[in-house]
C-alpha cells in the first residue's frame, strides 16, 4: 500500500520509545521486531524526512526474519519537532556530521543490546546514505555485517557553486545553527507517485530548512568521499549501492564514482532505470528494491557467522 496521507505513516507493525542518545538529545525511535530474528538493520533516514516514510517498507524486511530499527535523526522529524518529548535543545535542522557519526553509533551499540549475538547491518537514504558511507570511513565498523547506500549523498545532480560553499562553511564556524537557512526542493523530482510527492509537500514533520553547520557538514562531507576517504572504506565490510538512473536529487553517477574508486573485497551496485529519488517510493521499483536489499543481506548472513 502506498503511502498517500499522514495517516498513512502510522500502523501499528513497530513499537515507538523515546530513547535518550548522545549529548542528553530525545529521540523518536520506531522499532519492527522479526517474529524470528536472524538480523537486525539500523536506518538512517533522510534530509527534511523523517521514519513515517517507511511505514510500509521496513514490515517487509521484518516478515522476512530482519528487525529494524530506526530514529528520526537529530535536527529533523519528531526528534525536532514533538513539542512535548523532544530535548530542550532540539531544533529543525540543527545537526552536525559529528553528531550524526555519534548517533549512528548510538544506534548500532542500541541494536547489539537490543538483538544480542545478531548480525547487524547498517543502511541510510540520501543524506542518511551519505551519511553511513562517511560513517564507514570515519568511525569503527567492526562491529557491522554490512552497509546499504540508498541514493545516497556523494553529490548533488545539480551541485551548488563552490564559492557558495565555501562561503556557507566560512559563516558555519560562527553561526553555525542560527538562522535557519531555506533548502529547496522539487517535490516531483521524489518520486514518480504524485500522491506520494503531495503528501511529502504538506507532511506536517517535515520542514525545507537546515542550518549552515548541518548543510556544510552534508555537502562538503560528500565531496571528501570522493577527494580522500574513498582510500579509508575498510576492504572488508561489505557494500551494496542502489539507486535510480533518473535521479535529480543525488547523482547516481557521483555514487558510481565512489563505487568504483573504494577497495572492498565485496561491493555491489545496481541502477533502477529512471528511478527518481525514493526509489522506495518508485512504483516500478519498490518491489525489486525491497528484494534485492533483503536478498543482498540473506546472501551476508553466512558471511558475518564467520566473524563470529
Amino acid at each position: 500500500m502506498p503511502l498517500h496521507s499522514e495517516d498513512d505513516m502510522v500502523s501499528d507493525a513497530y513499537t515507538e520509545t523515546w530513547l535518550v542518545g548522545p549529548q542528553s538529545t530525545n529521540f523518536y525511535t520506531r522499532t519492527y521486531f522479526a517474529t524470528e530474528s536472524k538480523a537486525v538493520l539500523v536506518f538512517i533516514h533522510g534530509f527534511a524526512e523523517h521514519v513515517g516514510r517507511y511505514t510500509e517498507a521496513h514490515p517487509q524486511f521484518a516478515a522476512r526474519g530482519i528487525s529494524v530499527f530506526t530514529f528520526d535523526q537529530r535536527g529533523f522529524g519528531k526528534t525536532a519537532l514533538d513539542a512535548e518529548n523532544k530535548s530542550p535543545s532540539s531544533a529543525y535542522g540543527k545537526t552536525s556530521g559529528e553528531h550524526q557519526m555519534d548517533d549512528i553509533h548510538w544506534a548500532i551499540e542500541h541494536a547489539k543490546k537490543e538483538f544480542p549475538g545478531l548480525p547487524v547491518f547498517l543502511s541510510g537514504h540520501s543524506m542518511g546514505g551519505g551519511e553511513v558511507l562517511n560513517f564507514s570511513v570515519r568511525r569503527d565498523t567492526s562491529d557491522l555485517a554490512g552497509v546499504i547506500a540508498c541514493s545516497p549523498l556523494v553529490q548533488q545532480t545539480d551541485p551548488s557553486s563552490q564559492l557558495r560553499r565555501a562561503l556557507g562553511a566560512l559563516a558555519a564556524v560562527f553561526f553555525p545553527y542560527f538562522p535557519p537557512i531555506p533548502a529547496p526542493l522539487n517535490f516531483n523530482d521524489l518520486s514518480h507517485d504524485a500522491k506520494y510527492n503531495e503528501m511529502c509537500r504538506n507532511d506536517s514533520l517535515s520542514k525545507l530548512q537546515g542550518t549552515l553547520r548541518g548543510l556544510t557538514d552534508m555537502l562538503n562531507w560528500g565531496d571528501e568521499l570522493l577527494r580522500v576517504n574513498h582510500t579509508k572504506w575498510p576492504k572488508t565490510l561489505p557494500i551494496l549501492f542502489v539507486h535510480g538512473s533518473g535521479d535529480q536529487i543525488t547523482s547516481h553517477i557521483a555514487a558510481k564514482d565512489f563505487h568504483d574508486k573504494i577497495g572492498s573485497d565485496d561491493k555491489k551496485m545496481i541502477i533502477y532505470p529512471d528511478g527518481f529519488h525514493e526509489l522506495v517510493q518508485e512504483p516500478a521499483h519498490t518491489e525489486k528494491l525491497l528484494n534485492d536489499e533483503i536478498a543482498w543481506i540473506e546472501a551476508h548472513l553466512s558471511k558475518a557467522a564467520e566473524f563470529e
